[in-house]
């Protein structure tokens, strides 16, 4: 069989292909993460961002390759989530900035498809590490440029590129010890792999199922914020029933958003109110500054809103939200400048894609990778203090946290030198492992151990899933004896997965 042109038509088919195929690998591409935690992992997070598109170009009907590469450039890019995700987002972004000039592909045009794709990708990370995702779409991308002039042939072309994709994500282990030592290859890799695979399916001829079931594509989104409208009608006679359902749908068609009851009630008498689901309309003027972070657990969502965050993103470890989430989040708050604050190290590049695409407001990402980063960050806002040096105090402060948690194994490993049995209590820092123990008070104490210094002052605990108060209060006990000059304060954080969140300053 030989091809050598790509329509519209063929290209959708291999991206469903590509989706469809990801999407079928996710658990597998997931327990090729390096730590064995239960959380939201690479498999996951890049078949969203692919699904997002997916659905996007699902929705076409009988697009031109403009269109088409509109549709996959922006389904992937407001679903991003995670570093993966962003990423993945990223080398589709290149490729349909130069297809979407195109009515048809050829073997050339895909070379310089590949070559944009694995730039625009590099840009989109502040420190690319090799051995990962961008190492394969580099290899993937060279292999291409090597090809040009060679054939017309895009089944070979496609056939020589996966080739040299999988042969560069085999080479992985060797480029970062940590996947060697887990006995790993990267699974952002694995998963770009996945994607070609599957693509180069639908270009041969293969039967593939592109129907896109609905529990496939469902993307999380924030808690609809409700909000309270209060109307007052003033009306010589009671009105009668049709009198109210008028007011109710003129209402809705101004956009107010859905109205789920209406009540009018005589002489200024206390009327139920409305709620309303839609995106506010502002009625007070902007403020200059306000925040959206991102946690979970209803502690830890109190502690955020108690220090001023205007908007709470459920989510993090356990669940990364995606660029949209971000978008409408950030839309939600009445400020000129939105601080965003991921509070986690693989929601950053979201947000970062976020601060990009956002056209009325100015974002501003603290990169906070951790919970006690975001909350140090916040008691360090002045509201006097300008957007600049708020941001200047906030990255100042932050990198003066050290943060610890605590949770759980669900595999077999290696890590660091340190073995993992399943089931086994993992305590773990900002830069590795720190203890490793059947025992979780012993895996929290000697995890502390290694986190404090003399130069330590404050023990914050948040505690949460597989563990209590009375459990975390025996703990700060055992800390504040053994180092009787810390302070040494315990709440409730109410996390998934994470027994403890631990942070010294």
């Amino acid at each position: 069989m030989e091809i050598q042109t790509i329509d519209a038509s063929l290209l959708a088919k291999m991206f469903l292909s590509g989706a469809k195929n990801l999407e079928a690998k996710k658990e597998w591409i997931n327990e090729l993460n390096v730590f064995p935690v239960p959380d939201g992992d690479t498999g996951t997070n890049m078949t969203m961002t692919i699904m997002s598109a997916a659905n996007a170009v699902a929705e076409l009907n009988n697009p031109d390759m403009k269109t088409l590469a509109k549709a996959i450039s922006s389904g992937s890019l407001r679903g991003a989530r995670g570093n993966s995700g962003v990423i993945l987002s990223q080398l589709f972004r290149g490729l349909t900035k130069v297809m979407g000039n195109y009515d048809e592909v050829t073997v050339d045009i895909l070379c310089e498809a590949f070559e944009k794709a694995t730039q625009t990708a590099y840009k989109a990370v502040m420190q690319p590490k090799e051995g990962t995702i961008l190492t394969v779409a580099k290899g993937a991308a060279d292999k291409a440029a090597s090809m040009k002039g060679k054939t017309t042939d895009i089944v070979e072309f496609a056939e020589a590129v996966i080739a040299e994709a999988e042969a560069v994500l085999a080479k992985t282990p060797d480029m970062l010890p940590v996947l060697k030592q887990a006995g790993v290859v990267d699974s952002g890799g694995q998963g770009l792999v996945c994607v070609l695979q599957g693509a180069y399916d639908a270009l041969i001829g293969k039967e593939v199922d592109y129907t896109l079931e609905a529990a496939e594509i469902t993307v999380s989104k924030p808690s609809k914020s409700k909000y309270t409208v209060e109307f007052i009608v003033e009306s010589d006679a009671p009105l009668a029933s049709y009198q109210l359902k008028e007011i109710k749908a003129k209402l809705e068609k101004i956009g107010v958003g859905e109205i789920s009851d209406i009540t009018i009630t005589e002489d200024g008498a206390d009327a139920p109110a409305l709620e309303s689901e839609s995106k506010p309309a502002f009625t007070e003027p902007a403020k200059e500054m306000g925040f959206v972070s991102i946690a979970t657990g209803e502690g830890l969502t109190n502690i955020f809103t108690e220090l001023g965050c205007d908007y709470m993103i459920p989510g993090g470890q356990t669940m990364n939200p995606s660029t949209d989430d971000i978008l409408s989040a950030v839309a939600k708050v009445n400020a000129k400048t939105v601080f965003v604050l991921p509070n986690n190290k693989n929601i950053i590049l979201a947000a970062n894609q976020a601060a990009a695409i956002c056209e009325d407001k100015k974002i501003v990402v603290i990169p906070t990778k951790t919970i006690p980063q975001g909350i140090t960050a916040l008691i360090s806002f002045a509201a006097d203090a300008s957007v600049e040096d708020n941001e200047a105090a906030m990255c100042e402060e932050i990198a003066n946290v050290k943060t610890g948690q605590v949770t759980y194994a669900v595999r077999d490993t290696m890590i660091d030198n340190k073995e993992i049995k399943n089931n086994d209590w993992m305590g773990m820092g900002d830069s590795g492992l720190l203890s490793v123990n059947a025992d979780i008070n012993v895996a929290f104490k000697e995890m502390i151990d290694q986190m404090v210094s003399e130069d330590s002052s404050v023990v914050s605990i948040y505690w949460g899933e597989g563990s209590d108060q009375a459990q975390a209060e025996a703990l700060g006990n055992a800390i504040q004896e053994k180092y009787p000059d810390l302070e040494v304060e315990i709440s409730e954080g109410g996390q998934a997965v994470y027994a403890y969140i631990v942070s010294v300053e």
